[in-house]
Parts: C-alpha cells; structure tokens; sequence
C-alpha cells in the first residue's frame, strides 16, 4: 500500500517534469528553426531583412553574420535545431513511462551544462562585444536557463541518481529553490543588459 502511494505521488512530479522538458525543448527547437531559416534565406538574397530585425539593438543579424555565431565553424543555429531534440525526447520517454540510468542522468546533465555554458557566452558576446539583442537568441536563452537548473537538480533530488540520504536532502533543499536560482540568472543578465546597452530605453523607443 506504501509503495502505491508514493508511486501515486510520484506520477504528477514526473508529469510535470516531462511537460516541462517537452515544452522547453520545442520552444527552444522552434526559435533555432527560426534562426537557420532566417539565416538561410539572408545566404541566398544578402539584400534580405531578417524577421527578427526590430532596430539596431534588437536585431539577429550581426549576431548570424559574426564569427560568433559560427563559433564551430557552422551555424550556431545547426546546434540548437539538433540540440533541443533532446530535451523534448527525454520528455516524451518519461510520458511513456521509461526511466532512465544515473548514466543516461548524468550525460543528459553534461549536455545541459554545455548548452547554458553556451548561451551565457554567446549572451556575453552579443552584449559586450556585438551590442545587440537578438531576439530568437533570447528565446533559447530563456528556455535553456530553466532547462539547465532544473534538469542538473531535479535527479539527484528525487532518487533518479543514487546518493546518500544527506546528499540527496542537500540536492532537494537547492532543487526547491531552483526557480530563484532562474530568476536570478535571468535578472543578471537583464541587469548587465540594460548597464551595457540600455535595452529599456530601446524599447521605449520602439
């Protein structure tokens, strides 16, 4: 009877894990789609004016154009169209019931640290370096920081990678706070935004 109940209770966190990860992930997928076809369409017609280009701060097309936007000597845009695939397969799995090694956690955690390694630089750069804002850039910011605090805590806080009693306590207390920890990395570069380039100000402009 115990082990029905907290099998009961288990299924709605694991569901709304699951959504989460699928909804993140197609986001993140849809705004990379947007960005290579945009990017596309800029190589074959370079008179072209990308969607995403609202002013000349908030733009996508110096960020496409820069070497930073190729930082492996292909389009960023190739990463997050394959990348964000992961997420949402990892999500459908655990909708059907599957689950997973603490090997396949820990993979899937690397992967994540490499996607939210990458887009705060690719963020530093566009701020510090390019000074402007792209727009569908910002959308996989958006999704890959929750992806990232999330996915790293959430295993080690409910048992899906195995620690002692202590060490899995220590990862639930962080996990119940994780979203302070995106607010507060959204906030940051909010802050460095606006110090840097006065995004507010831009947008009242608008």
């Amino acid at each position: 009877m115990t082990v029905m109940t907290t099998a009961s209770a288990a299924r709605p966190r694991t569901l709304a894990f699951a959504l989460f990860n699928i909804v993140a992930g197609l986001i993140g997928w849809f705004a990379s789609f947007e960005l290579i076809t945009e990017y596309i369409k800029t190589l074959k017609n370079p008179d072209y004016v990308p969607n995403c280009s609202v002013s000349v701060l908030v733009t996508c097309g110096p960020n496409m154009d820069s070497w930073q936007g190729s930082i492996f000597g292909f389009s960023n845009t190739i990463i997050g169209v394959t990348a964000f695939v992961a997420p949402i397969a990892v999500g459908v799995a655990l909708l059907a019931g599957a689950r997973f090694a603490p090997w396949f956690w820990w993979l899937y955690e690397l992967g994540l640290l490499f996607g939210f390694g990458l887009i705060l630089w690719l963020a530093s750069q566009s701020i510090f370096v390019i000074s402007t804002l792209c727009p569908w850039c910002m959308v996989v910011w958006s999704v890959m920081i929750p992806l990232w605090w999330i996915g790293a805590l959430r295993p080690h806080a409910v048992g899906d990678v195995p620690h002692t009693k202590r060490v899995q306590r220590a990862f639930a207390g962080l996990y119940s706070w994780s979203w302070v920890l995106i607010l507060v990395t959204y906030v940051l570069i909010a802050l460095v935004a606006q110090v840097q380039l006065d995004w507010f100000g831009e947008f009242r402009r608008l």
